[in-house]
């Protein structure tokens, strides 16, 4: 079953080489220009060098409930679907980097991005608050 689809798919890209090329291209050019939008990625060392120098500012951007549980000590909790509206309240953090902290690096792509489109510099942390705890990190709660 899966070698007959897999034989179709082959022929397929071999009889639509354009095609098929194209599609790739446009693809990776997708990726790109998502993965640059989405800010970079911040190890959990340089999040704690960036802190400690007093040059970031730490967003975490999952629902209260998750975030009561355990956050990053000086993390402000603002959750994804309510970051457009309160936008004004991370003005005055506008000359430092926001970093942005999800459950597990995932949705912190999207909140990147609209903060760059606000004029922040912006970067998102690399496996989120999990990433964080899997390093033995510590959390407050």
């Amino acid at each position: 079953m899966i070698a007959d689809t897999l034989a179709k798919f082959l022929e397929f890209m071999t009889a639509h080489y354009v095609l098929s090329g194209t599609f790739l291209i446009l693809v990776v050019l997708l990726v790109m220009q998502q993965s640059r939008n989405a800010g970079r990625n911040l190890s959990t060392r340089e999040l704690t060098a960036m802190v400690n120098r007093d040059e970031a500012f730490i967003l975490d951007i999952r629902p209260k409930k998750d975030f009561i549980t355990g956050h990053i000590v000086g993390s402000v909790n603002i959750s994804n679907d309510q970051l457009a509206t309160r936008m004004g309240e991370l003005q005055k953090h506008k000359d430092k980097t926001i970093i942005v902290v999800c459950a597990s690096g995932v949705n912190a792509g999207g909140a990147c991005s609209e903060l760059k489109k606000a004029g922040f510099t912006a970067a998102r942390l690399s496996g989120g608050i999990t990433g964080w705890r899997s390093e033995n990190l510590p959390v407050v709660k």
